[in-house]
């Protein structure tokens, strides 16, 4: 019985740069309507480049809410 082994040349795969992040978290009372909890997000997501990352709405009403928003960093030209 023969046995065959192949061996290939991989190169690695160029490393795909994540965007990065930054974090706000805002806490609302239980007696904050939908309402009012979706004009609040609407002006930082208009005014303030922020988008939604985690929502959680407790039992007893309370929200808190996780923003996200990208980090730009310049490349150097020179």
């Amino acid at each position: 019985m023969q046995v065959i082994l192949r061996r290939s040349v991989l190169t690695p795969p160029k490393p795909v740069r994540q965007p990065e992040y930054e974090y706000q978290s805002l806490r609302m009372p239980r007696g904050t309507t939908r309402n009012a909890a979706r004009q609040l997000l609407t002006e930082h997501a208009e005014y303030g480049h922020w988008e939604l990352d985690r929502l959680r709405l407790f039992p007893d009403g309370s929200r808190t809410v996780r923003l996200r928003r990208r980090i730009i960093r310049q490349v150097r030209s020179w």
